[in-house]
C-alpha cells in the first residue's frame, strides 16, 4: 500500500520524481523566480503540499528572511521534509501537521505566498475548489498563489498525444514501458487533471484579481493569481 496520493512511496520520491515529472526542477526556479520579481521580501511563506521538501529546502535559501509554514497530508512525507530542513534552518520552519490544503484552519490573510506544487491534482472538481478558495482566503492583499499541476489536452487527439509523449519520456529515463503505462494511465483513477483554461476559471471563481499561466511543457503546467 502506498504511504501518500503519489505514485512513489515517501523515501523514493526524491530519486522517482525526476524520471516521472518532465523539467521537475523548472517548477521550483520558476517558481522562486516569480515570487522574486513581485515580493522579494515576503515575511510569511505557506508551502502547501510540501512533499518531501525540497522546494522548501530551495525556497528558504532564496528567501532567507522569510518564515516557512509546511503541511501535507502524507505523515511520512511530512517526516522526510521535516528531517531535511532540521538540517537547514529549522528556526524558519513551522510544521502545521498533517494536513491537506482545504483542511488548513488559520485566519484570514495570513500569508504573503502561497505554494501547492504538484498537490492539488488528487483532488476531485469539489475538493480542488475548497483547496483554491481556501488559499485565497489565506493570502493576504497584495498575495501570490503559486500552483504546479498535471493538465488536460483540450482534445482527445491531444490527450492520446500528450499521454504518449510523457509515456516516452520515463521510458527515456530508465522506466520499463510497463511501468511507464502504469503510471500515466492512473488518469482519471488516481489523478484527476483539468485544462488549462480550467485551471484559470478556477482561480477566477475563488477571486484572484490577477491569473495567469506562466509556464507550460508536456502535461504540467504552472499558474499563479494575485489577491488584490
Amino acid at each position: 500500500m502506498n504511504d501518500n496520493k503519489t505514485a512513489h512511496m515517501a523515501l523514493e520520491y526524491d530519486e522517482k520524481i525526476r524520471a516521472t515529472i518532465p523539467n521537475y526542477d523548472l517548477f521550483h526556479s520558476e517558481t522562486i523566480d516569480l515570487v522574486k520579481r513581485i515580493n522579494p521580501t515576503p515575511q510569511k511563506w505557506l508551502d502547501t503540499g510540501c512533499g518531501t521538501g525540497t522546494f522548501a529546502v530551495d525556497a528558504m535559501k532564496a528567501f532567507k528572511s522569510t518564515k516557512f509554514v509546511l503541511a501535507d497530508p502524507s505523515a511520512e512525507m511530512m517526516d522526510i521534509a521535516m528531517k531535511k530542513i532540521d538540517k537547514t534552518d529549522s528556526m524558519k520552519m513551522e510544521s502545521l501537521g498533517i494536513l491537506s490544503t482545504e483542511e488548513i484552519e488559520l485566519p484570514d490573510e495570513s500569508f504573503d505566498v502561497i505554494t501547492a506544487i504538484q498537490a492539488h491534482h488528487y483532488l476531485q472538481q469539489e475538493g480542488r475548489k475548497a483547496a483554491t478558495k481556501n488559499c485565497f482566503r489565506l493570502l493576504k492583499p497584495g498575495g501570490i498563489y503559486i500552483t504546479f499541476e498535471n493538465i488536460r489536452p483540450l482534445s482527445e487527439a491531444g490527450l492520446k498525444i500528450g499521454l504518449e509523449r510523457w509515456k516516452q519520456f520515463q521510458i527515456l529515463q530508465g522506466k520499463s514501458d510497463e511501468e511507464a503505462h502504469k503510471h500515466i494511465y492512473r488518469l482519471d483513477k488516481e489523478y484527476f487533471p483539468i485544462t488549462i483554461e480550467e485551471h484559470l476559471e478556477l482561480l477566477r471563481t475563488a477571486g484572484f484579481s490577477t491569473v495567469e499561466v506562466f509556464w507550460a511543457s508536456y502535461m504540467q503546467a504552472g499558474f499563479y493569481g494575485m489577491k488584490e
